[in-house]
Parts: structure tokens; sequence; C-alpha cells
């Protein structure tokens, strides 16, 4: 033990330089600023936790309106019947929504190895109509291109001439992506300009599902975007935890495009500080285990 502490103690100034660069934050760097202003507001306007009440009306909780895109991962390893019980949990998730025109829109993105975007969210704007192009959906098979979905979503489905309501609005843009694979393509940038350019991405993995990615594409905090359940049989669980966090809460609308390009620099930053100061680590804990085997034969 006595060794070890000498080891670590002999090896700690090589850590702490990259330690003081990862975390000192120029007081003069204005992007850093813009992102940790954003990050903040962020944090501070989200609502307080709260208990899911069964017994709630639409009356008591009504969603607030949302520019909403649902994105379903319909690859191979989605047998039929689980395909099914996803369509279920959708047309079981617009029940929950005040949808119209005015209210709450919907958009549905079906992905495999290719992207078909199934509604738009000009197309229906009353629940009946809605549930039975839900009906509708059939899955592609194949492979698992989520990045490109998500990117088709932000490009095809959350556009003004699609039907999303333009930013003086002030409404939410919602993506809540569902996969139960990982995926076979880059998620992470993708996801973060998506997420830059103010839709907020809640994440559903299934089964097999990788937690990994589901984390790189959802919005922060992660407790409050990344969701998983073991099989498609209790999917339909998670509409309630749904619901609770679409009621009429306080809407949370970038203004500042600067903000998200600052915000998406930051992050990008700091990733790459973590992943540097990682390595830095790991080559201290051989150096330690180098030395430690040195005093052990001394």
């Amino acid at each position: 033990m006595k060794c070890f502490l000498w080891s670590l103690l002999c090896c700690a100034p090589l850590l702490l330089p990259d330690v003081r660069a990862t975390y000192h934050l120029s007081a003069g760097d204005p992007q850093l600023i813009a992102a940790q202003s954003y990050a903040q507001t962020r944090s501070n306007g989200r609502p307080p936790h709260r208990t899911l009440n069964p017994a709630k009306t639409d009356s008591q909780c009504r969603s607030r309106p949302l520019d909403l895109v649902f994105i379903i991962d319909s690859s191979r390893s989605v047998r039929p019947g689980e395909f099914e019980k996803v369509k279920i949990f959708l047309a079981d998730m617009v029940d929950t929504l005040d949808v119209g025109s005015e209210a709450t829109r919907v958009a549905v993105v079906n992905y495999a190895s290719t992207v078909k975007i199934e509604f738009l969210l000009k197309d229906h704007f009353n629940k009946p109509d809605m549930k039975k192009a839900i009906s509708r959906i059939e899955p592609l098979a194949a492979g698992t291109m989520t990045g490109l979905a998500i990117k088709t979503a932000v490009n095809e489905a959350f556009t003004e001439p699609s039907g999303a309501r333009p930013r003086s609005r002030k409404i939410s843009k919602v993506a809540i992506i569902v996969t139960d694979g990982r995926p076979q393509d880059q998620v992470e940038e993708v996801s973060a300009a998506a997420r830059a350019s103010g839709i907020e991405i809640y994440a559903v993995g299934v089964d097999r599902a990788d937690m990994r990615s589901l984390q790189l594409m959802a919005s922060i905090p992660l407790d409050d975007h990344v969701f998983y359940v073991e099989t498609y049989g209790v999917i339909e669980k998670l509409t309630s935890k749904f619901r609770e966090t679409l009621c009429e809460v306080k809407v949370e609308v970038v203004e500042d495009p600067c903000k998200c390009e600052a915000r998406l620099v930051f992050q990008k930053q700091t990733q790459a500080a973590i992943q540097q100061l990682t390595a830095k680590l790991a080559d201290v804990s051989g150096r330690i285990e180098r030395l430690e085997n040195v005093v052990g034969r001394a």
C-alpha cells in the first residue's frame, strides 16, 4: 500500500496540468459563456419533478402545443408482432395529446436501411385520421440507419413547408426515437446538430438497444430523456411517463441561434478534453503499475 501511495504521489504532477486545462474556462471566451448561459437557462426553466397521478383528467393536465415527430425503428430485428406494439404505443400517445392545427401536430418517420416519412406535421389535425394513418404503417426491415433517420427528420419533417410552426410562434419541437438496436451509422454529430437547432430529443430503447447510443442522441438531462424497456410488450407503459412530461409546462425554445452554435462547440470541446484526460489517466495508471513492479523487486 505504501508503495502504491508513493507511486501515486510521484505521478500526480503529471495529471494536474491536464486537469487544469480540462476544467479551466476562460472568462473572455464568448462561446463558452453563451454555452454555459444557455445550459443554465435550460436547467432553471425545467419544471420540478412530479409524481404521476393516474386520476388526472385532460382538463387537469393538457399537453402543451408541440411539433412532435416520432422516429421509429422497423429494422429486421423488430418482429412483426413487436412492430404492432410500437404502433399501439403511437396510437396511445396520440390519445394523450391535444391534437390540432393550433395545438400539437404529429409526424412519423419510419426507418431501417432506408427512411420513409409516413406522414407530415401538416397532414392530420384530428386523432381518428392520425390513428388510421398509424395503423397503415408497415415495417421496412433490413438495417438500422438511425443517424440518417434523425437527419431526415430535421431536414424534411421539422420544416415549415412540412407543417412545423415558425420559430416566432415559440412552439416546442420534440423528437421521440424508438429503437431496439445499435445504429449502423453515426448518430452523435447529427443528434447534436438537431438539439442545437432547438429540437428536444427523447430516446426510447427496447431489449437489445445500445444504451451508449441512446445517451448520445438524447437531450440533457439524460435521466429525463432516456428510457429503456425490456420488451415491446411493455412499451405502452411509457405512455403515462410521456403524458406527464408533455403536460402543460413552461415552453423551452431556443431563441438565439448563436447560443445553439456555442453550445455545440462547447459540447465538442468538453468531450475532446474528457477523452484526452481519460487517455492521460490510462497512461499514468500504466506508469504507476510499472513503478510498483520496480519497487516490489527492489
